[in-house]
């Protein structure tokens, strides 16, 4: 459910269109739908404006399918997204709901419409693209469509510096780096942005899958960074969206 089928739904019973009953079986399944493996949350797009999300592992591939349809059927225009999914769960998701953009393990249905926001999304080496994907995969899916920079990191720091313009213009950025994670407090300290920090598990043995690179970021100099888990591209994406698409910040302006 989200606004926009919600509004649609008073009308109709206003109008006579739908008998009051129906509008309120409909309301009865608003909070969630019960499929029996999964209660399929409805009412996040209501609640948070945020696209509700699938997690891939665990599931079959007709499970994955199952839930995003559903999700597809109680509203008309809420972002519907699949993430960290294999191959078949793609592939059934997609057959049985066509119309997805996919890039890799994520896709999206009914992307938000373009936004306003300038987000930058940065990666420290070209070994941190996939989780810069998910990244601007989901980004996309609420309607932000992130400038991105590649192979920035700072063993060549002069390839960051080139685009100080555009940190200082950016809304939001995402920095995504693996190793020791030094480049999120490099960019923290060039932009006045929030910027969201995604260490990624790519890295030599003291890398530690990761882990370094986490602490790195959490132990920044530049104070204000939001640190997301290891290879968390989505959760990056989400942090970013909150900071735009809140029911509760768009009702106050």
């Amino acid at each position: 459910m989200d606004e926009t089928a919600l509004r649609q739904l008073l009308d109709d019973v206003r109008e006579g269109t739908t008998r009051p009953d129906d509008a309120v079986d409909a309301l009865r399944r608003l909070p969630f739908s019960d499929l029996g493996f999964a209660r399929v949350d409805h009412h996040r797009h209501v609640r948070q404006g945020m696209a509700e999300a699938v997690y891939g592992p665990g599931k079959t591939p007709d499970q994955a399918a199952a839930i995003v349809t559903e999700l597809l059927a109680r509203s008309t225009d809420a972002p519907v997204v699949l993430t960290r999914a294999d191959d078949a769960m793609v592939a059934a998701a997609v057959a049985a709901n066509p119309d997805a953009t996919v890039v890799g393990g994520t896709a999206v249905w009914r992307a938000a419409p373009p936004r306003d926001e300038k987000v930058l999304l940065l990666t420290a080496g070209t070994a941190d693209l996939p989780v810069a994907d998910e990244c601007a995969t989901v980004l996309l899916a609420h309607g932000l469509a992130p400038e991105r920079l590649t192979d920035v990191g700072v063993a060549g720091i002069h390839r960051l510096l080139g685009h100080t313009d555009a940190l200082a213009d950016a809304a939001a950025v995402v920095v995504v780096a693996g190793m020791e994670g030094a480049l999120a407090s490099v960019v923290g300290g060039l932009t006045g942005a929030p910027v969201v920090a995604v260490p990624t598990s790519v890295g030599y043995g003291a890398g530690l899958d990761g882990v370094t690179a986490l602490l790195g970021m959490h132990a920044s100099c530049a104070a204000g960074i939001t640190v997301v888990g290891i290879d968390n591209g989505y959760g990056a994406a989400c942090a970013v969206a909150r900071m735009f698409l809140n029911p509760a910040r768009r009702a106050s302006r």
